[in-house]
């Protein structure tokens, strides 16, 4: 197993450069200049100040030369500093908005799973019958709803008709002048619409595949000879059958570890919250140029890492899978 690891991660190297190479290409390629969107048509900005702009920030030079550069500070784990005003490092913001996105996919996935596994068994077990034919019409519902539709419906519903709920924000106006249970409190508030909002395609999705996996394994013939054994009905569903039902859930979870930016775009815009999200979704307006690629090369290691984490679970709840790698 440590031998398959280390052939994957050294695998992982020309992957990872060959997509920030794409990467750089495509935000070369795209229209405007960098940091300020339209600058072209601004009456005070000149020519020769938009010339001036392009060699402060080095953009004059050949595409090949910048990447090489660029590609020299990545190697340090320098990914620059931002052409925004501020002109901090990339690395920085991208720290500072990581723990926003990732405590509000984690919530996202364990509320998935913890509903999306029981519902997928019970609805194989149950096939057929009115829980199952319930749950499959409510997968297409939350499968048809887009996620911005929805949270702008609850936005309206629970925050301004009702207003049981903050509907921007991760703090209230006094967030300071709280106590740490009550600021705790008002932070759940805060996120409760927004890992919903994200979760529920989530849910839809998991479940159904953990029924299409749940009644794929409960026909296997090793399950068949197990019913003949005597064994209980109860302990071939949730012992036998279930963790071989979960490899298709795992494939999910492993994919979907490099969602923590690019699923949270559109969550994080509508409820304004500061992460990951709307940093890129800021970046790419402002054509700010070595944000985007710091914030698409953590997309790609993640996506990489994510099917890691996927082959090496399927290694774990599956011996034969185990033994091959190891031999």
């Amino acid at each position: 197993m440590p031998k398959y690891i280390l052939k994957r991660l050294l695998g992982m190297l020309p992957l990872l450069l060959g997509i920030s190479l794409l990467s750089f290409a495509m935000i070369h390629l795209a229209p405007g200049h960098a940091g300020i969107p339209g600058q072209e048509f601004n009456p005070r900005i000149s020519a020769d100040d938009i010339e001036r702009m392009r060699i402060y920030y080095g953009l004059d030079k050949p595409l090949h030369i910048q990447y090489w550069e660029w590609l020299q500070r990545l190697v340090q784990l320098d990914f620059g500093d931002s052409f925004a005003a501020d002109h901090r490092s990339v690395l920085d913001k991208v720290l500072e908005r990581l723990p926003i996105t990732l405590w509000m996919n984690v919530l996202a996935m364990l509320f998935v799973l913890l509903l999306a596994i029981p519902i997928g068994v019970f609805s194989a077990v149950h096939q057929k019958r009115f829980f199952d034919r319930a749950m499959t019409v409510c997968v297409f519902v939350a499968f048809a709803m887009p996620s911005f539709w929805l949270g702008l419906l609850l936005m309206i519903w629970l925050g301004v008709e009702w207003q049981w709920l903050p509907i921007s924000g991760l703090h209230a106006h006094n967030y300071e002048t709280m106590g740490f249970w009550q600021a705790q409190w008002d932070l759940m508030q805060h996120l409760l619409l927004p890992v919903f909002v994200s979760a529920v395609g989530g849910l839809a999705g998991m479940s159904r595949f953990m029924r299409s996996g749940m009644l794929d394994v409960i026909h296997s013939d090793y399950i068949t000879c197990a019913r003949a054994m005597g064994v209980p009905e109860r302990r071939v569903h949730y012992r036998y059958a279930l963790k071989n039902a979960l490899l298709p859930v795992i494939t999910l979870l492993g994919l979907s570890i490099p969602g923590l930016i690019g699923g949270s775009v559109i969550i994080e815009q509508l409820f304004s919250i500061p992460g990951l999200g709307l940093l890129f979704y800021e970046s790419v307006l402002m054509r700010d140029y070595p944000l985007v690629m710091g914030l698409t090369v953590i997309g790609a290691v993640l996506t990489l890492i994510g099917n890691l984490v996927a082959d090496l679970s399927y290694a774990w709840v599956d011996p034969r899978i185990r033994m091959s790698s190891s031999s």
